[in-house]
């Protein structure tokens, strides 16, 4: 079955917190969002409260383009029973462009896809948050 991208209900939903707010409302208007350390610049994905590089807490959010490259790819067909049902379905790992590795659902068939090829986000419309996913970004194909 594939994913669902128009108002599905989600069964096992992320916690949202007030650090991870700014995250969920980017998720809402549209955009990727993360932290970077006001101390040494270190961005992460998914944000994190505290950099991993100097232990600081000082951290700015910051909007990321969404696009990026794909790295690697695997195909789900033996699922967690919560998402049972979705599978099987393909899981990525995105080399962003602003330099952070990112793990999502990537949607196009298993034929298309290859490493290096250019990808970009895709807003899920889930509830009770947005969530996303990567797909191919035909408009990078021909350059």
């Amino acid at each position: 079955m594939p994913i669902q991208t128009t108002g599905t209900t989600l069964a096992y939903p992320p916690r949202v917190t007030p650090f991870t707010e700014p995250f969920w409302q980017g998720l809402n208007d549209g955009v990727l969002r993360t932290t970077r350390c006001r101390a040494c610049s270190h961005m992460t994905f998914p944000p994190k409260p505290i950099c991993p590089e100097c232990w600081k807490s000082e951290l700015d959010w910051v909007d990321l383009s969404g696009r990026g490259t794909l790295y690697s790819y695997t195909e789900v067909s033996a699922a967690p029973a919560t998402f049972a049902d979705e599978a099987p379905y393909v899981l990525c790992l995105v080399d962003l462009d602003e330099g952070v590795r990112c793990l999502s659902r990537i949607l196009a068939p298993w034929e298309a896809l290859r490493p290096d090829l250019r990808v970009k986000m895709k807003v899920r419309q889930t509830k009770p948050v947005r969530l996303f996913d990567f797909e191919i970004d035909e408009s990078q194909e021909d350059l």
